[in-house]
């Protein structure tokens, strides 16, 4: 992973927390289950031993996933953050000009992205055009049908 990943400090506990799960739980009991279907014999027909190596692997790609991000994780405390302009942590609402639909998003990291809470990635089109802007600019963002015009109306920055 290079540079350094973007995440608010929810984000990062979470993905503290998943780590210690997969580690200290899940790997455990995966080496267990390994262990339990070798003494069954045969590893070729061996169904329970197949399951267990392929979970197994699916745990240490999560981990080492999870390693990098942490390790290169820039943690952004929003509540210090303040100004106009939209960046990594600010919640913008923004009129559609054609069409006078307002849509309102917080710009968040990768794995705190969740489109039902109106959270979209730092790394998505309409965050990447949205970024550096200010409140009252109008802009056109990328959208899977085309393009939309926008006047960005408010720039906050909520924890």
């Amino acid at each position: 992973m290079n540079g350094s990943y973007p995440m608010t400090q929810e984000s990062y506990d979470q993905l503290k927390t998943e780590l210690k799960h997969l580690t200290s739980i899940e790997r455990p009991e995966v080496i267990n289950a390994i262990a339990e279907a070798r003494a069954h014999g045969d590893l070729s027909e061996n169904a329970e031993y197949h399951a267990a190596k392929e979970r197994q692997g699916y745990i240490e790609g999560r981990i080492q996933e999870l390693n990098g991000k942490l390790s290169s994780a820039n943690v952004i405390d929003v509540s210090k953050l303040s100004g106009d302009k939209i960046i990594f942590g600010a919640t913008v609402k923004f009129v559609d000009v054609d069409t006078d639909d307002e849509k309102c998003f917080k710009i968040v990291g990768e794995d705190e992205a969740d489109l039902e809470k109106n959270m979209i990635s730092v790394n998505s089109p309409i965050a990447r055009a949205l970024i550096g802007k200010k409140e009252g600019d109008t802009l056109v963002i990328p959208i899977p049908k085309g393009t939309i015009e926008v006047e960005v109306l408010d720039v906050q920055f909520l924890d």
